[in-house]
Order: C-alpha cells, then structure tokens, then sequence
C-alpha cells in the first residue's frame, strides 16, 4: 500500500453500480457491494464529502447547497423499497460557496442549486461508504458539453480542497455500456477489460501524459463501446485535476466484474 500523505485527503472514482441494485443486495453486485464497504478504511475521516456524480449535467457547473439535501430517486422499475431507501447525511452551503469561489477564481463559471437532493449517484455509494451519513455532503454536477479537459481543469481548481480535510469523490461507473450489461455475447467482457486496462494503465503514468491521454480517451482500445455517451467516465477526469498535483499515480483500488463486464475503483493518496 502507498504511503498516505497525511496532510492531504485521497481522492476516490468509485463505481457506483447499476441503479440501487448495490443496496439491494443483488448477488451482481457483490463485489463492488465488498469494495465500497471497506474502502473507507484505506482513507482518513473526511471533514466533509464533495461528490461528483455522473447523474447531474447542467450547462455550468453547478453545487448543491441546501443544508438537508433530500432523495432524488432517478430510477424506475425497481421493487417498492428502492423508493424507500434514505442519506440523511447533511449538506454544506458553507463548503458549496467555498467551491464556487475556487471555481470562479479559476475562470469556471458556476452555480448554486438550494433545492437539489441526493441522486443515486450520490447516494448509493455513500450509504456503503459511510452508513453513517454524518458526513456533510455537496454534490457536484457535470458540465453538459461533456468535453474532458474542461472536467479535468475543474478538478485541477479544487485540488486545495484536500487540504481542508474534503474527499473528493467521483461517482460514475469505469465501463457504461446498458446494451453490453445485458448481452451474452462472450466478447463483452474481454471487450470491456481492453479498456480497463488501458484506462488503469494509463492513470499510472506522469501526469502530463496521462493528461493527454485521458484528454484523448475515445482514441483508447474499446472506447466508444466502453462509454457509448461518457458521463460515467468524467468523474475520473475531474478526480484526476484534482489529485494529479500531488498524488500524480492512482492505484486501482477495485477491479471486478459487474455484469459481466470488467469494472474498477481508482485511489489517489
């Protein structure tokens, strides 16, 4: 295991699964279910959580505010008690105004979103991740041109978060492919591990080449199959701004299969 520095936080892409499917106990997602139970003890208690999820694009980016954030439950089709599930975990307007700020300084144009409630994107890993939901909570949105190096300069603005005690966590998913989950054919998963390795591979290299690298992701073996739209891969690119400064390597703190595809977590200490 890497040396945690301790005067920063470690920033973490975590894979948060299909749906609530990780809170329901389905038997795909145990693995992932294992990871995000005990990733916690690889990092120090967060002071607080900003948490960019893959399930909220706005023209700018855009913070949630309100101080007690409620569910959002952006899914359909589920049995009865995934509309029941709860994170009562508090919000921040204090830290939002203190990101919007970081964010301004750095020319990124953003606002703040008081009636905002927590999406699954949000809410399913950090339920796993911190049961406890003590922990305040801003979430972060993507920007809906979706262009990576954009995602990449709001995470190199936030980067004198970790030492304010925040984790930053991107919440998205390492292979999003709904057709591919769903399919039999064989080649899916030696399809989906092509990318994943390069992906793990390439976050292993300096940072300015992994920079370019992940500027150019649809040139990577598998990518536009891997992420037919990638609103589930620009979390990373906005954890890779943030910690590439000071944590310039991230380990693969998870690789598993979900649906038979080939998934993985990302840890930067």
């Amino acid at each position: 295991m890497a040396h945690v520095n301790v005067s920063l936080m470690p920033v973490i892409f975590v894979p948060h699964g299909g749906g609530p499917l990780p809170l329901l106990n389905d038997v795909n997602h145990q693995q992932l279910r294992d990871f995000l139970s005990s990733v916690r003890g690889q990092i120090p208690m967060p002071n607080a959580i900003l948490l960019i999820t893959a399930h909220w694009e706005e023209a700018q980016v855009t913070l949630s505010s309100h101080p007690h954030p409620g569910m959002l439950f952006d899914y359909y089709g589920f049995p009865p008690e995934a509309y029941k599930l709860s994170y009562p975990a508090p919000g921040s307007p204090e830290l939002a105004e203190k990101i919007a700020s970081l964010l301004k300084v750095s020319g990124i144009a953003v606002k703040l979103d008081n009636q905002r409630a927590f999406d699954h994107g949000t809410f399913v890993p950090l339920k796993l991740m911190y049961p406890e939901a003590n922990i305040p909570v801003v979430q972060m949105s993507l920007v809906r041109h979706l262009d990576p190096r954009a995602h990449i300069a709001i995470g190199e603005a936030l980067a004198s978060l970790r030492e304010q005690g925040v984790l930053i966590v991107g919440s998205g998913m390492s292979f999003h492919n709904m057709r591919a989950f769903f399919s039999s054919d064989p080649k899916v998963l030696p399809r989906s591990q092509e990318f994943d390795d390069w992906l793990t591979q390439v976050l292993a290299l300096a940072p300015h080449q992994a920079k370019s690298q992940l500027i150019d992701w649809q040139s990577a073996p598998e990518a536009r199959f891997s992420h037919p739209r990638e609103e589930h891969l620009l979390p990373l690119h906005v954890c890779f701004g943030a910690a590439s400064s000071e944590s310039p390597k991230a380990i693969q703190a998870f690789s598993g299969v979900l649906l038979n595809t080939a998934i993985s977590g990302y840890l930067w200490l």
